[in-house]
C-alpha cells in the first residue's frame, strides 16, 4: 500500500497508534509509528528481517484511532510478504499444523466436509444460500483436549438456519479461507486457496454466502474483490442474517436463566468490518436476558491476544488474562463470542490459572435458548 506525503508528515509527528496499541502496553519498545518511519523514511531492512512486523496483532486498534487515516495492519500486511520473500517468517503456533492444513487444501485432496453436518440439518448441495463453514472441522480435532468443541458452532449455526426455513450450501470441497495465509505474507497460498472457492461457490449458484467466522467474513468481503474483483454473490456474517431476518421468523425464546453475560468484540467483525450492533441485537432478543459491557468494547474493545496461529507468546497470554480479568469485572459469568479463535484463544488462556469465565460461541448461545425440540437439545 502506498501512503501519502501528508500521511507521512501527519503521522511522524503524532504517537496516537503507540499509545493505543496492546502490544506496545506489554512490549514497550514496540511502535507502529516507529514500523512506518523505519520503512518510509530510514528505509531499514533491518525491519524486514526482524520480529517486529510479526509482533502486530492486525487488531486495528491504532487504525481506528489514527488521525492520519493510515490503515497500520494493511501496511504491515504487505511488509510482510517482503519479510517472508527475504527468508524471514513467523513464529507458527501449535506447531504450525493449521498452516500446514491450509497448505495442503491447495492441493486436489479428498475432505469429509459434510460429515459434521449429517443427523445434524439438512443441507443441500446447490442453492441460494452457502453455508461458509471455513477451518471448524480442523480446528475441532487440533483443539480438543481445551474440552471444547469448534464444529459446535457449524451445529448451532446449521440448525439455526434450518429453524427459519433455510437448507443452505454446505460443500465437501470448500477450502480454507486463506485469511491466515494473507495476514502471515504467504501470497500464493492466499490465491490458491481464494480460486478455489470461488470456482465452489459460482458453481453451486450461491447468491448468499454466511459465514459464522469473523475472519473469512472480512476475507471474502474486503480481500476476495481485491485480488480476484467484484464477486457474484452477496457476503454476510451470520449475525447480520440473524438480525435481519430472526424476527420475522415465526421463532422465539426462552427466558435467560443464565444471569448477566458480556460480549467480545472479535477484531475482524469488530474494528474492521464495522459490525457492532447485530450481535448484541440478537443477544436483547433473549427474555429477561442482561447484556453488561465491558470497559473497553466496540471499537475499544481489546483483542483476544494473538492472530493467524502465530506468535503466541508471554505477551499474548497477558493480553488475554487482562480481557478475562475485565470481563470478569462486569459481573458475568459467561462471554460471548461471535469468533471461535476468540473462543479458543480466551479459553486457552485460563489452563492452569484460577480465573473461570465461561466462554461460549453466540450461535450456541442462542440455540440453547430457542423454543422447541431443537434448543432443548443443545
Amino acid at each position: 500500500m502506498e501512503l501519502t506525503q501528508r500521511q507521512i508528515d501527519y503521522c511522524m509527528e503524532c504517537g496516537v497508534c503507540t499509545g493505543s496499541c496492546p502490544v506496545s502496553r506489554v512490549m514497550p519498545g514496540f511502535s507502529p509509528r516507529q514500523i512506518i518511519k523505519r520503512v518510509l523514511i530510514e528505509e531499514d531492512e533491518d525491519l524486514l528481517r526482524g520480529r517486529d512486523l510479526w509482533a502486530c496483532l492486525s487488531c486495528a486498534r491504532c487504525s481506528v484511532r489514527c488521525p492520519a487515516e493510515i490503515d497500520f495492519p494493511e501496511f504491515a500486511r504487505v511488509c510482510r510478504e517482503k519479510a517472508r520473500k527475504l527468508g524471514n517468517l513467523p513464529q507458527e503456533s501449535h506447531h504450525g499444523i493449521l498452516q500446514a492444513v491450509a497448505a495442503f487444501q491447495t492441493f486436489d485432496i479428498r475432505q469429509k466436509r459434510t460429515e459434521w453436518a449429517e443427523g445434524v440439518g439438512t443441507f443441500r448441495d446447490s442453492g441460494e444460500y452457502f453455508y461458509f463453514v471455513g477451518c471448524l472441522p480442523y480446528f475441532d480435532v487440533t483443539f480438543r483436549y481445551l474440552g471444547l468443541s469448534s464444529i459446535e458452532v457449524a451445529h448451532s449455526t446449521l440448525t439455526l438456519l434450518n429453524r427459519m426455513g433455510v437448507e443452505p450450501v454446505v460443500s465437501n470441497e470448500e477450502r480454507c479461507c486463506g485469511h491466515d495465509a494473507l495476514w502471515s505474507g504467504d501470497e500464493a497460498t492466499f490465491r490458491e486457496l481464494g480460486r478455489i472457492n470461488l470456482e465452489v461457490i459460482t458453481a453451486s449458484g450461491a447468491k448468499t454466502v454466511i459465514f459464522s467466522c469473523p475472519e473469512g467474513y472480512f476475507t471474502f468481503k474486503h480481500h476476495y474483490p481485491e485480488y480476484f474483483g467484484d464477486l457474484p454473490f452477496e457476503v454476510l456474517h451470520m449475525t447480520e442474517f440473524l438480525a435481519r431476518e430472526l424476527p420475522g421468523a415465526g421463532l422465539s425464546f426462552r427466558p435467560s436463566s443464565n444471569g448477566a453475560v458480556t460480549y467480545q468484540d472479535p477484531c475482524r467483525l469488530g474494528r474492521m468490518a464495522g459490525v457492532y450492533d447485530p450481535p448484541r441485537d440478537l443477544l436483547r432478543l433473549i427474555p429477561e436476558g442482561r447484556l453488561v459491557e465491558m470497559e473497553r468494547s466496540r471499537e475499544n474493545a481489546l483483542c483476544c491476544g494473538t492472530s493467524a496461529w502465530m506468535e503466541c507468546s508471554s505477551c499474548s497470554k497477558a493480553m488475554q488474562m487482562e480481557r478475562l480479568s475485565e470481563a470478569l469485572r462486569t459481573g458475568a459469568h459467561t462471554l460471548i463470542t461471535a469468533c471461535p479463535k476468540c473462543q479458543i484463544h480466551l479459553t486457552c488462556a485460563q489452563e492452569n490459572t484460577d480465573l473461570k469465565m465461561k466462554v461460549v460461541d453466540i450461535y450456541t448461545f442462542l440455540l440453547q435458548q430457542l423454543d422447541g425440540k431443537e434448543g432443548e437439545r443443545a
